[in-house]
């Protein structure tokens, strides 16, 4: 199956490689003949703006047709993404792409004429004759292999350079400018930044509706009990008063283990006082599944990414227990380079939903690091959550 989609995508390369030397000759004659025809009406105002108009739309036209080329054929995902350029960066692109664009089909050319000879010198030989007189001796054999070897290895790197070469013309008259990029950060940062405040105050909520539904509700069960329990005591019922205050006991254990719950929630002190490791090792103690972890981090992350990792694992182990009735959960803590990558998977049910209010807000306080978020769970399962964190 590898080797098919090895073969599906080289010949994909050779076929946009042809389709590139066919626009570029197009493009050296449409720019030649532009010339020719607009040289004589930039004369007459009047003509002069609708047929530079008409030339704009043709450069744009054919900016946008070598575009998805780079993308259909290339597989160059990022040529998707080139918006806003004029038709003078178009027409800037299209003048420097064409010797590209002819470079790549002689390339081809040169493929197809040594294929070509080495299959009427086999042919020649299997039927008798000689070409050129010279017989098909081993030191002959040898010798054409190793040529035939070495030219093929200059032709396809020839081939991957001039690809490369084809992308980078491409990103650098058509993809975004200076401006446009600082543009784009900006309004990233703007959109993250809104997404923390969201996130945070999510996060706020959630903690006041824990505190009011399950903390004060349970506070107000106590208090009766112990209310109905110094009442039994004063009426001389002192059986009724011990049980009432052995139940006021459990429930104060209970409240005692949900603010616990609440406190971890908020921020663990274990990442202050232990790191990361031991605050993961203290939500697998906590999950009522086993839980392992695999921790692979020599150097301690900044405390933002700190922060961030824990809060993914804690809400994504939440999920697997309460959500998908999972069995068993693996957290995975890697770091490679200036990335820290946290896998969180489980063998439950699968279809999370990643607009869900916990994992959009985790997805928040990814981007916010300019971090990747991804969530995998197919409906039937396994499920897995896999972040990556930039750590400098």
């Amino acid at each position: 199956m590898r080797i098919w989609s090895a073969v599906v995508a080289s010949a994909r390369l050779v076929w946009g490689l042809a389709v590139g030397a066919l626009t570029a000759v197009a493009t050296l004659a449409g720019l030649a003949a532009g010339g020719i025809v607009l040289a004589p009406a930039l004369a007459w105002p009047s003509a002069r703006e609708a047929s530079m108009h008409r030339l704009a739309s043709i450069v744009l036209r054919l900016a946008e047709f070598e575009r998805h080329r780079l993308y259909r054929l290339f597989g160059d995902t990022e040529a998707k993404t080139y918006r806003g350029y004029g038709p003078e960066r178009a027409l800037a692109y299209l003048g420097v792409r064409w010797p590209v664009g002819l470079l790549g089909g002689g390339i081809l050319a040169l493929f197809v004429w040594g294929a070509a000879t080495v299959t009427v010198f086999v042919w020649y030989w299997l039927t008798g004759r000689y070409p050129d007189n010279i017989p098909p001796s081993p030191w002959i054999i040898t010798y054409l292999s190793v040529a035939c070897g070495f030219a093929l290895f200059l032709g396809v790197q020839g081939l991957i350079g001039v690809v490369r070469l084809e992308r980078n013309v491409a990103r650098r008259f058509l993809g975004p400018t200076p401006a446009d990029l600082l543009r784009m950060r900006i309004e990233q940062l703007s959109a993250t930044r809104a997404d923390v405040v969201a996130a945070v105050d999510a996060e706020r909520r959630r903690i006041e509706r824990d505190l009011h539904d399950g903390v004060q509700q349970r506070l107000v069960a106590l208090g009766m009990l112990l209310g109905r329990a110094r009442r039994s005591g004063a009426a001389g019922d002192e059986v009724k008063s011990a049980d009432l205050l052995a139940q006021a006991h459990a429930e104060s254990r209970e409240i005692l283990d949900e603010l616990r719950e609440v406190a971890w929630r908020v921020y663990p002190a274990a990442l202050d006082t232990l790191g990361l490791r031991d605050a993961l090792a203290g939500v697998a103690e906590r999950a009522p599944i086993p839980v392992t972890v695999r921790y692979d981090v020599p150097e301690t992350p900044p405390a933002p990414v700190v922060t961030a990792a824990y809060f993914v694992v804690s809400e994504a182990v939440t999920n697997a227990v309460k959500h998908a009735s999972a069995s068993r959960i693996e957290i995975v803590v890697t770091r490679e380079r200036r990335t820290m990558t946290v896998r969180v998977s489980d063998d439950g049910g699968g279809g999370a939903d990643p607009g869900g209010a916990g994992l959009t807000g985790l997805a928040r306080r990814v981007a916010a690091l300019d971090g990747r978020f991804a969530v995998i769970s197919p409906v039937g399962g396994p499920t897995e959550v896999r972040v990556m964190l930039p750590c400098a």
